[in-house]
């Protein structure tokens, strides 16, 4: 059995009588080895920091500032020729038709889709986990498949599964005589067809978080609550849900940020129409943005959702902490 080197460097301190220096090669040698490891790791991530800084951090900076200025096209060749304007961006959002709208279909579409994607992802999870034993790997592939494809891929094609006319859907009720409605070009039905198809494309993300939590409880947990008598509905509520919930709050978290962001599902399918029922705070600040060139709204707009995300976030995960200690 060798010593370590701080330890022999000791022995031998105390060998040689107290007036004695350590040996060269002990905790010097240690502390300078340790700084070259420094060194070396701060080389190896120069080139991400630089990158970060320079496509990530910075453009978050200056699109702060550039909320509280005027800023146009006209300012994009000199910068500093935009106009100081304080807070009149975030007081003229609040008083936006427009963005009030945005803002209330976007928590409609975060109401609605979280909880239905959180319950149907459990759902295929508890089946895939337990219920299927064969071709349960065709079944993780065929939910997961729609996660790893293209969004705009995804969205082109419910476009032409909805459409009232040639569309999927269209021609099986045209075979029991029924009349398809036209599922984007109404108010009532476009935002609840754009959920549909959210929550087909996320539930794959949260059953495999949720598959992952269920091979994670312990097997001796489930066999005791049998041998005293659990139910399957109890064994559920009792023992397989609470010991998930800080998998399901995880679960719940990324995809409240992801429906919070909403963008491609209304911008390829439904262009925010009709009439405004389906415009989301993320299309409308591409529109401010990069449509009328109104950079320092759009920038505003962008800071209210960052704060009405961080602060949704921090609640889930004091939720998350309280119930987990």
């Amino acid at each position: 059995m060798s010593i370590p080197t701080e330890v022999a460097a000791n022995a031998a301190t105390r060998s040689a009588g107290p007036g004695a220096r350590p040996p060269a090669g002990g905790p010097r040698r240690r502390r300078g080895s340790l700084g070259v490891q420094n060194l070396a790791g701060w080389l190896f991530s120069t080139p991400f920091l630089v990158l970060f800084g320079v496509f990530m951090a910075l453009p978050i900076i200056a699109t702060l500032l550039m909320s509280f200025t005027d800023f146009r096209l006209r300012d994009v060749t000199d910068p500093f020729h935009a106009r100081f304007i304080g807070v009149d961006n975030y007081v003229k959002l609040f008083q936006d038709d427009k963005f009030l709208t945005a803002l209330f279909n976007t928590a409609y579409f975060v109401v609605v889709g979280v909880p239905l994607t959180i319950v149907l992802g459990l759902l295929a999870a508890l089946a895939l986990n337990n219920g299927i034993n064969r071709a349960r790997t065709f079944f993780r592939i065929g939910f997961y498949a729609p996660v790893v494809t293209s969004i705009v891929a995804v969205a082109v094609i419910w476009r032409f599964v909805l459409d009232p006319q040639d569309g999927l859907i269209s021609g099986l009720l045209a075979e029991i005589g029924v009349t398809a409605p036209d599922f984007l070009g109404s108010g009532a039905l476009a935002m609840p067809s754009l959920i549909v198809m959210a929550v087909w494309r996320n539930l794959g993300t949260v059953m495999v978080l949720l598959i992952a939590g269920l091979q994670a409880i312990p097997a001796e947990v489930r066999e005791a609550g049998r041998l005293d008598g659990v139910g399957t509905w109890q064994e559920l509520r009792r023992i397989t849900v609470p010991l998930l919930r800080p998998t399901l709050l995880y679960a719940t978290v990324i995809t409240t940020i992801g429906y919070l962001n909403v963008f491609e599902e209304p911008f390829v399918m439904t262009q925010g129409g009709p009439g405004n029922h389906t415009l989301t705070v993320s299309l409308h600040m591409y529109r401010e943005g990069f449509n009328f060139f109104h950079m320092g709204y759009a920038s505003a707009m962008a800071y209210v959702l960052f704060v009405v995300i961080l602060a949704i976030t921090a609640l889930q995960l004091r939720l998350l902490k309280d119930n987990t200690r």
